[in-house]
């Protein structure tokens, strides 16, 4: 009974020592900015891992490149190889579904100026699902402090497992390809894809990054609200490190409504002042919110919009202007929350 007892206390000692460890590295997390870059292995995809550079302009700032493939994919056969390959992910002959993308992505950064492939590296890895190649992820740090990280990660389903990446994080914004399907609110309480799942669940601000690199300037919606004063400040700070233009919209059911609108812009204007982020110009509208965004907003690199913070039952009832850009939108959009 004192030996089960003695197990028990130091049982609980290394559980809370655990915890203590990850509070430490959460707390270290969040004093940067994480970027999640999630790629699918198609060639569009990858425009993530363009952003995510770009975005990742300074050294306190760390770009996680992630890869979710579903449990097995056939593997089991070869499970001894899998194992002995994932020690050493990148450079194994062994080429694991996703390897090949990760390393196309590490080639990516190099090309927008990040060249981590020669920064020390550590690999980790880790069983899940009773998969053989499990979840595997290898951290590139610079002599600054930087962080690079290929996560290769198993999961039942893509989003679930994006979703689940962020429990590790975390992380401040998700960057995502753009959707090949999108379905309307009814239809997505039974069905929704990868990105639309992942944006509407999402803890933190999401990125649906679209073919819009060789365009300028952040296109910041705002309603006045003091939601939406808080997603611009964010993103506007965003736009100020990334030296892009940035245009205030506002938009007005009503002509009657157009002064709100006006206001609206005129106090987004004066709250960047306060910080010192210039405003290339400003600019409201009369209509339809999301249909003025979109149309408005498709020469711009990335459109801003705020989000709701709505439930699908109340996007059902009363909708979501920030999910109809997203869903509609011909350039990025930055979901802010």
């Amino acid at each position: 009974m004192a030996g089960f007892f003695r197990r028990t206390q130091l049982s609980d000692r290394q559980e809370a020592a655990v915890q203590k460890t990850l509070q430490h590295l959460r707390a270290q997390r969040r004093s940067r900015f994480r970027l999640l870059a999630c790629i699918d292995g198609s060639d569009e995809a990858f425009v993530t891992v363009r952003f995510a550079a770009r975005f990742a302009c300074t050294n306190d700032c760390d770009v996680i490149v992630l890869f979710v493939r579903p449990i097995d994919q056939g593997l089991h056969s070869g499970g001894l190889q899998v194992k002995l390959a994932r020690q050493n992910m990148i450079d194994a002959g062994f080429e694991l579904p996703g390897v090949s993308h990760l390393k196309q992505a590490l080639a990516i950064l190099k090309e927008e100026g990040i060249d981590a492939a020669h920064w020390p590296k550590e690999t980790e890895y880790q069983d899940a699902w009773g998969d053989p190649a499990g979840d595997t992820k290898v951290e590139y740090r610079s002599p600054e402090g930087r962080s690079v990280v290929l996560k290769l990660k198993t999961a039942p389903d893509v989003a679930n497992g994006i979703l689940d990446q962020y429990e590790l994080g975390p992380y401040n914004l998700m960057i995502l390809g753009e959707p090949s399907r999108w379905r309307g609110e009814v239809a997505s309480f039974f069905d929704s894809g990868v990105v639309q799942t992942v944006a509407t669940m999402a803890p933190c601000s999401v990125l649906v990054a679209r073919q819009s690199l060789d365009r300028r300037g952040f296109f910041i919606c705002t309603d006045g609200t003091s939601r939406s004063m808080q997603a611009v400040r964010r993103a506007a700070v965003l736009a100020f490190m990334t030296k892009e233009p940035i245009t205030l919209f506002s938009v007005a059911t009503t002509p009657q409504g157009r002064p709100a609108a006006e206001e609206a812009v005129a106090n987004a204007k004066a709250l960047l002042k306060a910080m010192k982020i210039p405003v290339a110009e400003t600019k409201t509208a009369v209509g339809r919110p999301a249909e003025e965004i979109v149309e408005r907003g498709s020469l711009y690199r990335v459109v801003v919009v705020t989000d709701e913070g709505r439930s699908r039952l109340q996007r059902l009832l009363r909708g979501s202007t920030a999910t109809e850009v997203v869903r509609l939108a011909r350039t990025s959009v930055l979901d802010v929350r």
